[in-house]
């Protein structure tokens, strides 16, 4: 409940505060979710049920269609007023605007609220007016707003403290349910994700001498695992965005720590950009950026597709990446990129194959910056650069895990092979480099060297 802009405008207004959650039963059974996800936001709803419940209050769980379940809600406790931060899935806009739309002929006010970027999708633009369409010169336009206009989090918990509805006046609420009542099991290697850890892995991570002084130099390498993992916690909204920059930008008036705490914030504002982008070009979320793209010819042989999801590509770090995937419900962001661009360019299989099964294993799992780092590497997005960047698999293997721990690691069936040797691949599905002029043939056939 810290850093919330919709909690902090209704207790700006409000003499009580009801905070509800809707649960989706035809979201929970569709292939939009996993069992990561799943479990990490029903840790978050426990969590945001103690919080309240500390302070004699309760979560009001729900269950069904949202503008029903709402609505029946504001009937039993006599809210007036709702409050609801906003969201830039296609599917949620459309949602949230039926929902508005309900409860507003019931006699509701309805304020929607940005919390989950810090500057909205319309306030970036370039000298025409335009959505950017290339990162750089949205993070340099982005950059002066923030300097110009700060976006500081707001302490939502300390401004509606007094003013959460007793937990007898609530009426009827649900259990929050296990992963299993919707059919996903439940596992301790997916990522905690609760406002506690959510705070202290802030803390650690910009704490002198943490993982951010190292940033810039050792976020490519798996092995070192130097990146913040916040990426669970903001999905779940257990931390604000705002308070991530916030914090960030401290850290950076620190003239000698600032060089790698600033790539961290360039990292932030790549997820600020993929939220722009799908925000004004929504039709991402089902097709390419670049129009032409749709006609790539994708062989999508579905025996490869099943060898890169098991992690049986022959390839050890593709592998090593596709078992951490598997296995935790998390994966490291050069191996994002790497295990996509194998996917796309090496066996020419659809991004959206690749978008999907990340969204079913990713505990992190979100829409724009899922979408956006696939069409990157699919070479069909946003991204500056030809589409005749192919990865190669064995030289990232090299530089990325240059002595291989990780990849011993995630395949101690290799622990005993040697560097340089373990990079190799072993029964590789295709040869890289066939297939790399495979995959420049059939985007040349669409794409030529026009972007």
């Amino acid at each position: 409940m810290e850093d919330n802009v919709a909690l902090a405008a209704a207790a700006s207004r409000a003499e009580r505060i009801v905070v509800a959650f809707a649960l989706d039963p035809q979201l929970l059974a569709s292939d939009r979710v996993g069992a990561p996800i799943v479990q990490t936001f029903f840790e978050a709803l426990n969590a945001l049920r103690a919080q309240l419940r500390s302070i004699g209050s309760d979560l009001a769980v729900l269950r069904g269609d949202a503008a029903q379940e709402l609505s029946e809600l504001a009937k039993r406790t006599g809210a007036r007023l709702l409050y609801y931060n906003e969201d830039y899935e296609p599917d949620a806009i459309r949602r949230d605007a039926s929902v508005s739309q309900i409860l507003r002929a019931q006699g509701l006010e309805v304020h929607a609220h940005l919390d989950h970027v810090c500057i909205a999708a319309e306030a970036i633009s370039n000298e025409s007016g335009d959505a950017y369409r290339v990162f750089t010169p949205y993070a340099r336009r982005w950059r002066d707003a923030y300097a110009v206009a700060p976006v500081l989090p707001v302490d939502s918990l300390g401004a509606a403290r007094g003013q959460f509805i007793g937990a007898s006046d609530l009426g009827r609420t649900l259990d929050v349910p296990a992963p299993e009542a919707f059919g996903f099991r439940s596992s301790p290697n997916y990522p905690p994700c609760t406002p506690n850890h959510a705070n202290d892995a802030l803390d650690t991570f910009l704490a002198e001498g943490g993982d951010v002084d190292r940033y810039a130099d050792e976020r490519d390498f798996p092995a070192l695992d130097s990146t913040s993992h916040l990426s669970v916690q903001l999905r779940a909204g257990t931390i604000g965005i705002r308070t991530c920059f916030a914090r960030a930008f401290r850290v950076a008036r620190d003239v000698r720590r600032r060089p790698s705490v600033d790539t961290w914030i360039s990292e932030l504002i790549w997820r600020e950009f993929y939220f722009m982008v799908l925000k004004r070009f929504p039709h991402v979320a089902t097709g390419p950026f670049i129009p032409a793209a749709a006609g790539i010819a994708w062989r999508n042989d579905e025996a490869e597709f099943s060898a890169w999801c098991g992690g049986r590509t022959g390839y050890p770090l593709v592998d090593a990446a596709m078992r951490q995937l598997n296995e935790t419900g998390w994966m490291h962001n050069r191996l994002r990129m790497i295990v996509a661009s194998f996917l796309t360019k090496d066996l020419l299989i659809d991004w959206r194959w690749g978008e999907r099964y990340f969204e079913q294993r990713l505990a992190d799992a979100d829409l724009a910056p899922n979408n956006g780092g696939w069409q990157w590497a699919a070479s069909t997005g946003t991204d500056a650069a030809p589409y005749f960047r192919v990865f190669n698999p064995v030289l990232q293997s090299k530089k990325y895990d240059p002595d291989g721990a990780f990849i011993r690691k995630m395949l101690p069936e290799l622990r005993d092979v040697p560097a340089p040797a373990i990079h190799e691949p072993r029964a590789p599905i295709v040869d890289h480099h066939l297939a790399r002029e495979r995959a420049l043939g059939a985007y040349a056939a669409v794409l030529g060297k026009k972007r």
